[in-house]
């Protein structure tokens, strides 16, 4: 099989000819460190740093076997590598697929896998490929993150997931696994904030709550368009009272601005949010 090859920076200086793939590099302060890289099917690959030239060395012949030897999986990987897990995954899926990524990704059939450890494993359709290619992926608990624009941006968003949701009320993923992000997965139940579906004396409706320094209900209505709509005029009420709050209202898709007019003057809202004092809160009961 064929051997990676090696490639020279410009800027960089080879410090021995016995260290094949093991460059300086100088840090601002003037401390020398060395540098890992190496070539393979025209392609430029860095390997990473390292304190030592015998470090970089063993991390370039350790790519060179990741990259020419098949039989060697992700499960093979150790915490005595020369080389960090994120780049055992970008190298055996060149090897395997003939495609390099930056980030720790590995592709399959119709779908593809981000390895954000040995044993945590994201899934994601194909469609998303080109998105989580470019963007790095990190976790906070069961949160996923990417950096967008200076921004940390909630990856469930992409799916139609609030922030505010709740695994098992709001949406739900279908086979159980929480790191399946694959759309097919995913079930929204819940798509417009402070609506719920619920049931009132057997038959089905939606009941609406909005938090102010507790839970009020807002009303119970017979479809879900007219509930999210009662939610928005119940911001419009309290902050005509006052309330100093950043609720968010709900954005209805699809509706006139008659139509949306309509509804929004005959839908009832109930008296206590009618009737709501912003001092009653701290002394008077809020949940109903």
């Amino acid at each position: 099989m064929k051997r990676a090859d090696t490639k020279k920076n410009d800027s960089q200086t080879h410090t021995d000819k016995h260290y094949e793939g093991v460059f300086t590099a100088t840090k601002k302060d003037g401390t020398v460190y060395y540098r890992a890289s190496l070539t393979f099917r025209r392609k430029h690959i860095s390997l990473g740093s390292f304190p030592n030239q015998e470090d970089a060395h063993r991390a370039y012949l350790e790519a060179n076997l990741l990259l020419v030897n098949d039989s060697m999986t992700l499960l093979q990987y150790a915490s005595t590598s020369m080389l960090a897990f994120e780049k055992w995954v970008t190298l055996i899926n060149f090897r395997d697929n003939g495609i390099y990524f930056g980030n720790p990704i590995y592709l399959g059939q119709k779908q593809f896998f981000y390895y954000l450890s040995p044993t945590h494993i994201l899934k994601f359709d194909m469609d998303d490929l080109f998105y989580f290619s470019s963007h790095k992926i990190m976790c906070r608990g069961n949160h996923y993150f990417v950096a967008d624009y200076g921004m940390q941006v909630n990856i469930a968003s992409r799916y139609g997931i609030k922030n505010y949701a709740v695994l098992g009320v709001d949406y739900n993923f279908i086979n159980g696994d929480t790191t399946d992000f694959r759309r097919e997965n995913i079930e929204i139940l819940n798509t417009y904030h402070g609506v719920r579906p619920a049931d009132k004396k057997g038959r089905p409706v939606f009941v609406v709550r909005i938090h102010i320094r507790g839970n009020y209900v807002v009303g119970y209505y017979e479809d879900e368009l007219t509930a999210a709509i009662a939610y928005n005029k119940a911001i419009d009420i309290l902050h005509k009272k006052g309330v100093n709050k950043n609720f968010t209202p709900n954005y209805i898709e699809g509706l006139s601005p008659r139509k949306y007019a309509e509804i929004y003057a005959s839908v009832e809202i109930a008296p206590k949010i009618l009737s709501y004092e912003e001092n009653q809160a701290a002394t008077s009961p809020h949940n109903q």
